[in-house]
């Protein structure tokens, strides 16, 4: 369960107009510990920034953002949490790599990597669950590759129950170019029922759009369907959003999971998605197939950025309706 404070912190941040604010939450070394509901391995504080839209309410929808694999950085992350402020949602960023004094590039590909973010979602949810000037039935969550992945995740009822008993859950998810590596094992309440967005990239060799379309098909012929609405980019590369390369570049030192198949999460052992069923899974066999196909590319598009914050909105305007 995650370690919570008390009461967050706080210090105001007037010149970007938002508020510091401070969370606990807690680390674990694998997705095994979360869902066997071990003890974590240590307690972390988080740094974020809250900040409200300008036209002043009640109460507000608010969207948790959860950064790449480079952390949080204001071209990206804070450029979409100003735009879904502009859309009338408040936002909550931060960055669970420099939380806990690392960064994502010395964590991929570590049984640690995916669990931290999906703790640190949950904490941030409690926090703002608990903030007066938050509609805690209309919390939502993006992220962007790691954080996209992380968008997905959070979508799992054996983690969501784990990690935030009780009945609170995210209204809605939107995943960005997410590494797809993992899904569930198809059954009735797989899915906290909350609806999720995937924005795919018709470029991104680090997810094939074959593997997502394979993984829908196999929940839907186990008559579990995925709560999961695709839009795909033709031309967009993967990291689209973030205007750090401006030409689609390879880089090789990225773990990708490109050629490995599906983890299917579950009550009992994982397994992997091969051939539209499952099969036991074998560390060794996955260790191998990421090691033989590392690196994707990477490539910023404007047009398609802007769109998918329009279709992004679109969907949380109408997922988070009162």
């Amino acid at each position: 369960m995650i370690a919570l404070g008390s009461a967050p912190g706080h210090c105001l941040d007037s010149p970007a107009g938002r508020t510091a604010v401070t969370f606990q939450s807690s680390t674990y070394g694998d997705m095994r510990q979360i869902l066997t509901r071990e003890a974590p391995t240590a307690a972390v504080t988080i740094k974020a920034n809250l900040g409200f839209p300008e036209q002043v309410r009640d109460r507000y929808p608010a969207v948790i953002v959860v950064h790449t694999l480079t952390g949080y950085r204001d071209g990206n992350e804070g450029y979409v949490a100003g735009e879904l402020r502009k859309a009338g949602f408040a936002t909550l960023t931060y960055d669970s790599f420099a939380a806990r004094g690392t960064t994502g590039i010395a964590l991929q590909g570590s049984p640690g990597y995916l669990p931290i973010g999906v703790a640190d979602a949950y904490a941030a949810l409690q926090l703002l669950s608990s903030e007066p000037r938050i509609d805690a039935n209309r919390i939502a969550i993006i992220g962007f590759s790691y954080g996209g992945e992380i968008a997905h995740l959070t979508a799992f009822e054996a983690l969501r129950s784990a990690l935030y008993p009780g009945p609170g859950r995210f209204a809605a998810h939107v995943a960005f170019y997410p590494g797809g590596n993992f899904g569930v094992i198809a059954e009735p309440g797989a899915y906290t029922g909350s609806p999720v967005l995937m924005l795919l990239g018709g470029k991104d060799e680090n997810l094939p759009v074959t593997k997502i379309e394979t993984y829908l098909a196999y929940a839907r012929a186990a008559g579990a369907p995925a709560p999961i609405e695709t839009v795909l980019y033709p031309g967009a590369y993967h990291a689209w959003t973030v205007p750090d390369v401006t030409r689609a570049r390879f880089f090789s030192d990225l773990v990708s999971t490109k050629k490995c198949p599906i983890i299917l999460l579950g009550p009992k052992e994982p397994a992997f998605l091969i051939d539209g069923a499952t099969k036991p899974f074998d560390p060794a066999s996955f260790a191998a197939c990421v090691a033989a196909a590392p690196g994707y590319s990477v490539g910023f598009d404007g047009t398609v950025r802007a769109q998918s914050i329009t279709d992004s909105v679109r969907f949380l305007q109408q997922s988070l309706r009162p």
